[in-house]
């Protein structure tokens, strides 16, 4: 099965009706990715404070004001309301690494999927969405805002960015392309932010890392690892040709230790890339092309109860 190349808006439109099933609020289902000790737990909204009045059965006893409790005599309980509003920015890479797929989907047009996703599912809740597109060569900004207008600006400009590319642009691969976009994004994102990058996470060094822990330190942030399962491993094809866009190489796929090799490198790159996000606190959400997005992510998300799912 050939992976489909390109995406359009009837596409990302459908995403409104699968966003069901996942949330993005600290309370995660025990088996989300979002659970446990090995990836950080979201800080979701805020409290804001409402008011003091007499303790009734079932408060929780954290909430008690021991001062008030003291000078009136009897216990006394501060209440808080959620906050309904946190900003959620979708980072989206449309860069020439991501035109690739061997199954279903290019890693682009699983990118465009997964932020069409997030997208629907930020402003179901009643939260504001907005995005940040980049290629090689621009970068596209959109403010968030609570509405489906802002949501159909967002996917109308990643379907713009995604429809762009090309094996025959002569535009270079750059792919020091994700640290500038990531810079930005710290200019943007001063605290309180939902901050979802969808990448192949091409071009990531040690500056990546420094980057994701500036936005990790005041904001809430997941990354959509992108993949392809002929990254993953080779298959044994004889000799065939590959290029990344600006060089070919041929290879003779029936070596084993080629095989072997290559495989060792991607798991060396997923690893590291895992590990240094990890290590500043930020979840990494594999998401392969060969499978449907909307399916992986509640897969790993968890299926979490209609009275969670915010």
């Amino acid at each position: 099965m050939s992976a489909v190349a390109y995406t359009d808006l009837k596409n990302l439109i459908r995403f409104k009706y699968q966003g069901q099933g996942f949330s993005f609020l600290p309370r995660q289902p025990i088996h989300s990715l979002l659970a446990g000790q090995k990836a950080s737990k979201l800080r979701g909204r805020g409290l804001n404070f409402e008011e003091i009045r007499d303790y009734l059965p079932g408060d929780d006893i954290r909430n008690i004001d021991w001062k008030v409790t003291a000078r009136m005599r009897k216990p006394h309980s501060r209440v808080y309301t959620e906050e309904r509003d946190r900003p959620a920015l979708l980072i989206v890479d449309q860069r020439m690494s991501m035109f690739f797929g061997s199954q279903r989907a290019m890693k682009s047009v699983t990118a465009a999927e997964a932020a069409a996703l997030g997208a629907w599912r930020v402003v179901g809740v009643g939260d504001r969405v907005g995005a940040i597109v980049f290629n090689d060569t621009e970068t596209n900004e959109i403010r968030p805002h609570r509405s489906n207008k802002t949501v159909m600006r967002i996917l109308e400009t990643i379907v713009r960015h995604n429809n762009a590319l090309n094996v025959e642009n002569e535009t270079p691969s750059r792919p020091k392309r994700l640290n500038e976009v990531l810079e930005r994004v710290c200019r943007v994102t001063k605290h309180d932010f939902l901050v979802c990058l969808f990448s192949d996470f091409d071009g990531a060094d040690e500056a990546t890392g420094r980057l994701m822990s500036r936005l990790a330190q005041h904001n809430d942030v997941i990354c959509g690892f992108v993949y392809d399962p002929l990254e993953e491993g080779l298959p044994e094809l004889g000799r065939v040709v590959v290029g990344d866009g600006e060089l070919q190489i041929e290879v003779d796929t029936g070596e084993a230790a080629l095989r072997e090799r290559y495989a060792k490198s991607f798991a060396e790159r997923f690893a590291q890339v895992r590990k240094f996000l990890l290590q500043r606190q930020v979840p990494v959400l594999p998401l392969s092309t060969a499978v449907p997005v909307a399916e992986q992510v509640r897969k790993q998300l968890g299926y979490a109860p209609r009275k969670m799912q915010r």
